[in-house]
């Protein structure tokens, strides 16, 4: 039995315990049982969460544990002293040591980054680099394995972290059942980007709705102002008018930043060629692709695809 401790110090968020269930559910995809889960504290007892509702922890102690995962709050904290002191006694014992979302931090305080490359949700990304400069942060990943360390991202991704875990000790096939069960549509690969285009682009109007929704049906298309003017109802002056005020991005900038989405998930989750990603989402050939990937993400194609299969 794979013994797992989890935890957690008062005003922990609660999403972060998400992650649980991916070992939950690894044990019914599993010919039997494989991990064991313990939720852990300082003291033990009932512990409150960023939302007030408690859950029940053992006390940390000498428990040999083979996986230690700690949970983070909405503050970035670094946790109690007794925790950084159970974070370093981990980091020599057990098999491997997690942290899900600002769990970065309390890592980072016990100093078993120092040197590592790590992540943590973007928003505290640039706090977790100048609080701690000897941690290599990376800003824009799921989750990172750094040898023994593991980190991911916001709360959601520590679900891909444990899946992640999963499929380490498993096998891909136990991953993905897990990931099934789950109601997942795929285990993320820890190399893929945090951040969505599409949440960037926010419409007001159905109408401009109208005129995403059909952009990103038709991205293969030229999507003209007047194609998209069209199918908001309105005329090419108007429509991109309107699309400014509620975008504050032009029409041309939007489609753009949808085609990169689009082409950035197939480069992500697909082994399809690079021209023919260029070509089904509008960008007619690989080197226009190219230099939008590297203007807007910093990286060629080829270096998200890369980062996307880097497994544990």
């Amino acid at each position: 039995m794979h013994r797992v401790g989890f935890v957690v110090f008062p005003g922990f968020q609660m999403m972060s315990l998400a992650a649980l269930s991916a070992f939950e559910f690894a044990n019914l995809a599993a010919p039997e049982a494989f991990y064991e889960v313990t939720v852990l504290s300082e003291s033990g007892g009932p512990v409150k969460s960023s939302i007030g509702l408690a859950i029940e922890t053992a006390p940390l102690d000498d428990t040999a544990y083979d996986t230690v995962i700690f949970a983070g709050d909405l503050k970035g904290s670094a946790g109690p002293d007794e925790v950084t002191e159970f974070v370093r006694r981990s980091a020599m014992a057990a098999r491997r040591v997690a942290s899900v979302c600002t769990g970065t931090f309390v890592l980072a305080q016990a100093g078993v980054l120092d040197g590592r490359q790590a992540t943590t949700h973007w928003i505290w990304a640039r706090d977790l680099a100048a609080r701690y400069p000897k941690t290599r942060v990376e800003p824009d990943r799921i989750f990172i394995v750094d040898g023994p360390i593991w980190t991911s991202a916001g709360m959601s991704a520590g679900v891909d972290l444990a899946l992640g875990m999963v499929e380490k000790d498993l096998g891909p096939e136990i991953a993905r059942l897990t990931a099934r069960k789950l109601v997942l549509y795929h285990r993320r690969g820890g190399g893929q980007s945090q951040h969505s285009a599409l949440l960037e682009i926010d419409a007001k109007s159905d109408r401009i709705q109208s005129a995403l929704d059909y952009a990103r049906r038709n991205l293969s298309s030229r999507l003209s102002v007047e194609d998209l003017a069209e199918a908001a109802r309105l005329s090419p002056r108007q429509f991109s008018r309107a699309f400014h005020t509620e975008t504050g991005q032009s029409p041309a900038k939007a489609v753009e930043t949808l085609r990169l989405e689009a082409a950035r998930v197939m480069m992500e989750q697909t082994s399809h060629p690079i021209e023919a990603i260029a070509e089904q989402t509008g960008f007619a050939d690989r080197e226009r692709m190219r230099r939008a990937f590297v203007r807007t993400f910093g990286q060629p194609p080829q270096a998200i695809r890369r980062n996307a299969r880097v497994l544990p």
